[in-house]
C-alpha cells in the first residue's frame, strides 16, 4: 500500500492507497474558517496550522490502518508554499525510516492531472491498464486557485504542457473578484452561489480569448473590468445587482476556459477530456465541459469533489500510476520545490 501526505498549501492530509483494491481511507484537516477571517490564505499560519495538526492525523491514520502493510511512502514536495511543504517532506521522511520504506516525492500538479482516474480505477482496480489506454491520448484542464493549465497525457503516461495562464490562474480571478465585490474567502463558490440567481448576460467582461490559434489563458483582465465596472457604479445598485454581477463575471471566466479547451480538443486525436483542480467543482464549468465533451465525442472524466482541492488521494494514486513523473531516485535527500511546474511548462 502506499501512504501519502500532501501539505502544499492549507490543508494537512493523507490517504493510504492499494493498487489491487483502491483507496483505503483518507483524512484532511481543512484551515479554511482560520483563513476566511483574513480574507485568503496566510502562509506563516498556514505553517503553523500543519505543525500542530499533521502529528495528530498521522495519529488517528494510524490507528485505523496498519501500516505494516505499506511499502511506500508519497509525499508532495511541489508546487506550494515552501515552509508548508517542507513540514510534509520531513514527515513524509521520517515515516519511511520508520516504516522502513522508499520515499517518493510527487508533483502537486501530477496529482491533479491523474485524479480524473481514480474514479476509474475504484469502478474496476483489475481493468484499470486497459480502460486507461482506450482513452489516451488525453486532454486535460487543471483549474485552481494557483494553477490554470491545458495539457497532454499520451499513450505513454507522458504529460506535457499545452497551454497556462500568462496571469491570473481562474481561481485567482473569482477569490480577487468576489473580494472586489465584498464576499468572503474562498471567492469561487460564493461567487457561484449568487451567480445561480442572476443573469450571466447581465454584463458584458471581456473573456481574454486572443487570437484562436493561442491556447494561453488570461484573466487579469476580467479583474481589472469588474474593479472599473464598480468604480462606476453606486454601493446601492452594486448591492441589488449582486447577482447579476456574479453570474456575468462566472460566466466570463467559464467562457474563456470552455473555448480554449474545445479549440485544443478540436485539433485531434485526444480519446478522453479532463477536469480537475478547485475550480472544477463549479457546476456551471462542468456543464460546460459536458457540453465540450459530448460535441467531440469523448466522454468527460472529472474528479471527484473530494479529489479536486488539495489532497493526498491524488498524489497516493500518482505515485502509482505516474511511474515517469514520480520522484524516485532522491531517496531521503528529496528536496521541497515551491516553483516546481508540469512537464513541458
Amino acid at each position: 500500500m502506499i501512504l501519502a501526505l500532501e501539505s502544499s498549501c492549507d490543508e494537512s492530509a493523507v490517504a493510504v492507497f492499494d493498487p489491487a483494491r483502491g483507496m483505503v481511507r483518507e483524512w484532511i484537516h481543512s484551515q479554511i474558517a482560520l483563513h476566511e477571517r483574513h480574507g485568503g490564505v496566510v502562509p506563516d499560519l498556514a505553517t503553523r496550522e500543519h505543525l500542530r495538526h499533521f502529528g495528530p492525523l498521522l495519529e488517528r491514520a494510524r490507528g485505523e490502518i496498519d501500516f505494516s502493510h505499506v511499502t511506500q511512502v508519497a509525499v508532495t514536495n511541489g508546487p506550494g508554499l515552501a515552509a508548508c511543504l517542507a513540514i510534509g517532506v520531513a514527515a513524509a521522511k521520517s515515516l519511511a525510516l520508520a516504516l522502513r520504506v522508499p520515499v517518493v516525492g510527487v508533483n502537486h500538479l501530477r496529482g491533479h492531472a491523474w485524479s480524473p482516474f481514480i474514479v476509474l480505477h475504484a469502478e474496476a482496480p483489475g481493468e484499470f491498464a486497459a480502460r486507461t489506454a482506450k482513452l489516451l491520448p488525453h486532454l486535460g484542464l487543471i483549474v485552481s486557485g494557483g494553477n490554470t493549465l491545458l495539457f497532454t497525457l499520451d499513450e505513454g503516461r507522458r504529460i506535457t504542457v499545452l497551454a497556462s495562464t500568462r496571469d491570473d490562474a481562474a481561481g485567482e480571478a473569482l477569490d480577487k473578484g468576489a473580494k472586489l465585490l465584498g464576499l468572503g474567502y474562498p471567492g469561487g463558490p460564493l461567487i457561484e452561489k449568487l451567480a445561480a440567481q442572476g443573469k450571466a448576460e447581465a454584463f458584458d467582461f471581456p473573456r481574454g480569448i486572443g487570437p484562436r490559434g493561442d491556447l494561453d489563458f488570461s484573466f487579469s483582465g476580467l479583474k481589472t473590468s469588474l474593479r472599473y465596472r464598480l468604480e462606476k457604479m453606486p454601493a446601492g445598485e452594486v448591492a441589488a445587482r449582486l447577482p447579476d454581477l456574479c453570474a456575468s463575471y462566472q460566466a466570463a471566466a467559464v467562457d474563456a476556459l470552455a473555448r480554449k479547451t474545445r479549440v485544443a480538443l478540436e485539433r485531434g486525436g485526444f480519446r478522453s477530456l479532463g477536469l480537475s483542480g478547485g475550480v472544477a467543482n463549479n457546476g456551471t464549468l462542468r456543464a460546460q465541459l459536458e457540453i465540450v465533451a459530448k460535441h467531440a465525442g469523448v466522454p468527460l472524466l472529472a474528479a471527484q469533489a473530494k479529489h479536486t482541492g488539495d489532497n493526498a488521494g491524488m498524489i497516493a494514486f500518482a505515485a502509482w500510476a505516474d511511474a515517469t513523473g514520480v520522484e524516485r531516485a532522491a531517496g531521503l535527500s528529496l528536496r521541497v520545490e515551491p516553483s516546481a511546474a508540469l512537464a513541458g511548462a
